[in-house]
């Protein structure tokens, strides 16, 4: 999944990609071949992310027209594929359309960091979300050393390039920032922002 987050955002990308970029030793290092593939066009800015056993999360931020729902389309039938090679099964893996929610200005940009990004993997945690809140820092640690999650590219010293850091990077300059904003989040230091995270935002 990781990979298709960064390969299947292109307008472009062709249909031997996987064994072009394998030969080329290209695909662990998240490496783009210009003189094989051309230009890398990006259908949107992937802003944020986390993937969770059973589903995943991102930000979005589109490029082109339609971008969003070219790369969900493109993202979701070439993991289905790849599922159903690995498996000898047939058929789709996701129940249903995508959801989405549109972002509705900086405030909602924050929340939903910590939402996607601290809050979904804090549930992963031995003992889960109430054991992680009672715990805050060691839970932070767990979620910065959790696979697969922007966190660590906004909170700990990683730069994947799968991800722009174009919007995130200007509302949380300083790591340090973003972890006491995700405390005030969890632990309930603002009603509002407890409230947003107990999904009163996504009603619709």
């Amino acid at each position: 999944m990781l990979f298709g987050l960064f390969y299947f955002n292109s307008v472009y990308l062709p249909s031997d990609w996987v064994q072009a970029l394998r030969n080329e030793d290209c695909l662990p290092k998240f490496v783009w071949p210009k003189d094989k593939f051309g230009e890398r066009s990006p259908l949107v800015s992937i802003l944020a992310y986390t993937i969770m056993p059973n589903h995943f999360h991102l930000v979005l931020k589109e490029k082109v027209s339609k971008g969003i729902s070219m790369f969900m389309h493109k993202f979701c039938m070439g993991y289905s594929k790849f599922i159903n090679a690995k498996y000898s099964e047939s058929g789709t893996i996701f129940q249903g359309p995508f959801k989405s929610v549109p972002v509705l200005g900086d405030e909602h940009l924050r929340y939903l960091a910590v939402y996607i990004m601290v809050k979904n993997v804090f549930e992963l945690f031995p003992g889960g979300l109430t054991k992680a809140t009672d715990n805050f820092d060691a839970a932070f640690d767990f979620a910065l050393n959790y696979p697969f999650s922007s966190l660590p590219d906004y909170a700990g010293a990683r730069t994947s390039k799968i991800i722009s850091r174009d919007i995130y990077g200007g509302l949380f300059p300083d790591r340090k920032q973003f972890k006491e904003f995700a405390r005030d989040c969890i632990v309930g230091r603002n009603k509002s922002v407890a409230e947003f995270l107990e999904g009163s935002m996504f009603d619709e």
